[in-house]
């Protein structure tokens, strides 16, 4: 079978930035590339076009997600092709560079691109002779490439110059090679992230600034200068996939809870999670509970601020699909679900039970508070409200003790500042706003002018 540009799928998991394909083999058989644990829109896609998975390869071992190559490999019978550098405990075709893997008309080609991981394999997919794309994972990346910090801050120069002779084996590569990359927009592994998801090897050496530094040294420190802070699941996962992820044998249930039992298991030591819009949150929660709207990103927020060792019941709205928090929490190893609360907040209520508000104030009515900004370092730099302290969302576990009084918490539109509120409320602060919008609204407001770098105060 030769190749054609509708054999290959990509399936973009827009909260976590990244990508995932589904290549059709030509016999009713089909490659999965990156799949996560999270295998419903790749299964629904093999289904409707009548595929069945044979191969699942992992470029490396994701610290972002949980790998769904070991639940294709039980439930297709799939062949697992992962780096022998990883020794992933658990049946697979173990690789080593420039091993090909025949998928019958087309060859599968590895090539050894540490930097990223230390095991880190890119994928060559082959017509013949001819070099059609290539599967980078978390290697050359589009305008960029991926972080290397991932396995701590004393060896992300050692890869930054692992990762800089990658893409120079990468970009010697034809000009025409289609660059399939994992991670992309949104993704905390990319450094930093860019818009588009795929790419050529050519428009690379034109467009990407990392392939323009005249030397390693540059390079290297171009890429560690552009590193941004990324959760703190990440530093759990790449271990569980290396064992290989727990078997799914059916939909985790998320089962619904009296208020009686909400209330002994936060006593146990469990969290309340709100997964509400931000105004129905700000209008009425359970004292204490976490705020993280359920939306693209809920999954990278939930790994990030919360701990992954304790009971989580979930506070929801009719209209919300429980599933879709059931496959969140699971694809970044969150599997003590304990249940939603029946009847959501009026059932809290109608018990007998208090619940506190959040102001949720428009940008007219929020002056004369400390402005409290908890967006990423590099979205604070592109354009901030003069005077803001700086506390990124990520750090407030840590910073709530020294955030001001009073404040009003912002971020671009208002999900990550209802989150930080309830955690700033969970501290023990009072009398906090949350702002209905972002920077721009607010200066607009205020008759001022948004202020770039990172200068004013920080915490």
């Amino acid at each position: 079978m030769g190749f054609a540009d509708d054999h290959l799928i990509p399936l973009v998991d827009e909260g976590l930035g990244n990508s995932a394909y589904l290549l059709d083999l030509g016999d009713g058989r089909a490659l999965a590339m990156d799949a996560s644990r999270d295998l419903r829109a790749l299964n629904a896609t093999a289904e409707r076009r009548g595929l069945r998975i044979a191969f699942a390869a992992d470029t490396h071992l994701h610290a972002d997600f949980l790998s769904g190559a070991v639940q294709l490999g039980h439930d297709t019978g799939a062949t697992v092709l992962a780096s022998a550098a990883g020794r992933r405990a658990f049946a697979h075709k173990a690789l080593v560079d420039g091993d090909e893997v025949d998928l019958g008309g087309l060859t599968l080609r590895a090539l050894a691109t540490p930097g990223h991981t230390d095991e880190h394999l890119s994928f060559l997919l082959l017509d013949g002779s001819r070099e059609i794309g290539v599967f980078t994972g978390g290697s050359l990346i589009v305008n960029s490439a991926a972080r290397t910090d991932l396995l701590g801050p004393q060896r992300t120069e050692e890869l930054a110059r692992a990762q800089y002779r990658s893409l120079k084996l990468l970009t010697a590569l034809p000009d025409e090679t289609a660059v399939w990359p994992t991670h992309g927009a949104g993704s905390f592994c990319s450094a930093p992230p860019g818009t588009e998801r795929t790419t050529t090897i050519g428009a690379q050496k034109h467009a990407n600034p990392l392939l323009a530094a005249p030397d390693e040294d540059t390079f290297v420190a171009q890429l560690i200068a552009s590193l941004g802070t990324y959760p703190a699941y990440f530093d759990r996962l790449g271990e569980i996939n290396r064992r290989g992820p727990g078997l799914l044998t059916e939909q985790p249930p998320l089962p619904a809870l009296s208020a009686q039992q909400v209330w002994a298991l936060i006593a146990d030591g469990g969290y309340v999670v709100d997964v509400r819009a931000a105004a129905d949150y700000a209008a009425g929660h359970i004292p204490g509970s976490l705020s993280i709207p359920l939306r693209d990103q809920f999954a990278t927020w939930l790994g990030w601020l919360l701990p992954d060792t304790a009971p989580l019941v979930f506070v929801t709205s009719e209209s919300q699909d429980l599933s879709e928090i059931v496959w969140q929490a699971y694809k970044i190893g969150y599997e003590r679900l304990a249940g939603h609360l029946r009847g959501g907040m009026d059932a809290w209520l109608a018990d007998g039970n208090p619940q506190t508000t959040t102001s949720f104030l428009t940008a007219s009515r929020a002056a004369g508070r400390p402005y409290v900004d908890v967006r990423q370092e590099s979205e604070f730099a592109a354009g901030h409200v003069p005077g803001a302290v700086h506390i990124e969302l990520g750090a407030l576990n840590d910073s709530a003790a020294d955030a001001p009084t009073g404040p009003v918490v912002a971020c671009g539109h208002g999900e990550r500042a209802m989150t930080a509120a309830s955690l700033l409320e969970r501290a023990g602060h009072t009398d906090i706003a949350v702002l209905d919008g972002g920077p721009a609204d607010y200066t607009a407001a205020q008759g001022q002018r948004l202020v770039t770098g990172t200068e004013d105060t920080r915490l």
